[in-house]
């Protein structure tokens, strides 16, 4: 999952060797440039709250509601239950600025497993404020606006394995701290956090030549934008990109590329809620350019997926799940999106007992049991290609994928009482290897997709609404769900069939805006204080 995979070698004596090997021959801890941090990050100083307890926090969560597939909230529980024995300070003498939800991994903070924390831990943000956690790799960024994977959490210095051209995760804190404030309502993060962010991108954007990555003495120097190929898109390595086995190579990464676009998609965001007309335009533009040159050199008309490319261009052609990240981008035409389904369906690759496998069933060296990056399935990929999904409106295919993970990470929950780093695809059991009680972002498919996929409902605290589409027939809602400091409690009543007409009961502590979606039609609904019982008309 990125991580310098020594904490993982505990499960299988190949990795071991390995990876130890790795470690010792090239840990380059702590290699700093010398340079002053966190120049463009406001906060300065350690603030937090007292870390909550879980027992007497429970009450305070959302309660989902479901009579079929009951079972699966006790999972949902367990995952907090974890979640909330990672909440904890910075250790004594440390430079973090604010609290951690800890990745459950090691004694570091990643930054790509934090941003997947935020994803769920956000409807508990009234609690403890997930999406905080980020302050502490803003402060420790760089004068150039580099900003490490992996900080060391005692002293905050960089933690480097394997050479620093594996020391740059996926760009997306701004698309963590917009999807944050859809359940806060609030936007006074954005005014902090855009300088940082705007660094970075500028960092980002420095010519990133991979023939100059290995250099430890100028590498930092260096973003991550192939500047000297045909191309001009983004690169990674397995360790960087997170997928660290992965079988994959070039200098045109789809992934690294669309996650590009998705962090100047997110900037624009804030610029715009924060009225800056101008920045709004140029991250709109800048999104709107690597689009373009993602489907003039990633696409493949003939196999209908995205592959990633060397600096001529040339499709380097490994089917990996980095290829669906057109879907949450928004890069893909109708009809590419289509054809990325077709692939997301297909049995002999992607669609398997349990989905989506990172690399394709029918590619060489896909392990059936796992082998960490070739073939398990993990929380952030599964999320990233749902929420991918939805954006194109393939809501009942997204719900069905969610529904298949779950069921398959519940089978597992059941034999083994807890939740894991991931999951094989061919069989009920974890991947291996993987890491037992890891919320840790495997809370993102028990929480997040349970919130927004199985039971329908997405919130908009800056518009005061909630949205819900209701495609169950049993009881099923959710209570306490917070839209900004908003507590709601909707259910919708047992009905009989689909064509029947769903009837909720509603209750809120403040106005807001309710946007039910049944049968593809779409009702709204201005509630007051109170409660109040709503029939939805066919």
């Amino acid at each position: 999952m990125g991580k310098h995979s020594v904490s993982t070698l505990r499960f299988t004596s190949g990795y071991l060797t390995l990876f130890m090997i790795l470690f010792i021959l090239s840990p380059e801890l702590s290699a700093q440039n010398n340079d002053e941090r966190g120049i463009y990050f406001s906060k300065k100083h350690y603030s937090g709250i007292e870390i909550p307890n879980y027992s007497a926090s429970k009450e305070k969560l959302p309660h989902p509601v479901m009579t079929e597939n009951a079972d699966w909230i006790d999972m949902y529980y367990k995952c907090w239950e974890l979640a909330f024995g990672h909440f904890k300070t910075p250790p004594e003498g440390s430079p973090f600025v604010s609290d951690i939800l800890d990745e459950a991994f090691n004694e570091n903070i990643f930054q790509w497993d934090m941003i997947f924390i935020t994803m769920f831990a956000r409807y508990a943000h009234e609690i403890f404020p997930a999406v905080n956690s980020l302050d502490n790799f803003y402060c420790r960024q760089h004068s150039s606006g580099y900003i490490c994977r992996e900080i060391s959490e005692k002293t905050g210095e960089d933690f480097v394995f394997m050479g620093r051209e594996h020391t740059i995760n996926p760009p997306l804190f701004s698309w963590a701290e917009v999807e944050s404030f859809r359940n806060t309502g609030d936007a006074s993060r954005f005014g902090m956090v855009l300088p940082v962010l705007e660094k970075y991108v500028e960092w980002l954007n420095t010519d990133g030549d991979v023939s100059s990555a290995g250099n430890p003495d100028t590498w930092y120097k260096y973003g991550r934008k192939s500047t000297r190929s045909v191309h001009h898109l983004y690169w990674n390595t397995g360790l960087g990109s997170g997928m660290d086995n992965t079988p994959r190579g070039g200098d045109g990464w789809v992934d690294m590329s669309c996650q590009m676009v998705i962090q100047y998609q997110n900037l624009a965001e804030m610029s715009s809620i924060l009225g800056d007309t101008q920045k709004t335009d140029y991250f709109t533009s800048e999104a709107e350019k690597i689009i373009e040159r993602i489907n003039t050199f990633c696409w493949n008309e003939e196999d209908g997926l995205y592959y990633d490319v060397d600096s001529a261009g040339n499709h380097v052609k490994w089917k990996t799940s980095g290829a669906f990240w057109p879907l949450l981008a928004g890069a893909a035409s109708p009809e590419q999106a289509l054809r990325l389904v077709s692939h997301l369906k297909d049995t002999s690759s992607f669609r398997r007992k349990n989905v989506f496998p990172t690399l394709a069933a029918d590619q060489p060296g896909y392990d059936p049991k796992g082998g960490y990056w070739l073939g398990a399935v993990w929380a952030p990929t599964n999320y990233a290609i749902i929420k991918g999904l939805e954006s194109y409106g393939y809501e009942d295919f997204a719900s069905q994928s969610a529904e298949r993970y779950l069921s398959e990470m519940y089978e597992v929950y059941r034999n083994t009482g807890t939740v894991w780093e991931n999951y094989s695809a061919e069989f009920s059991e974890p991947g291996v290897p993987a890491k037992p009680d890891f919320v840790g972002w495997t809370g993102i498919g028990p929480i997040a997709l349970l919130i927004e996929n199985i039971l329908g409902f997405r919130v908009n605290a800056y518009e005061n609404k909630l949205l819900w589409r209701i495609t169950r027939k049993d009881r099923h809602g959710i209570k306490n769900l917070m839209i900004g400091n908003n507590s709601i409690n909707v259910i919708c009543k047992e009905r009989e069939s689909f064509e029947q007409s769903p009837v909720l009961n509603v209750t809120t502590n403040a106005a807001f805006r309710l946007v039910v979606v049944n049968n593809d039609k779409v009702t709204e609904y201005n509630l007051l204080p109170g409660t109040h019982t709503l029939i939805i008309k066919p």
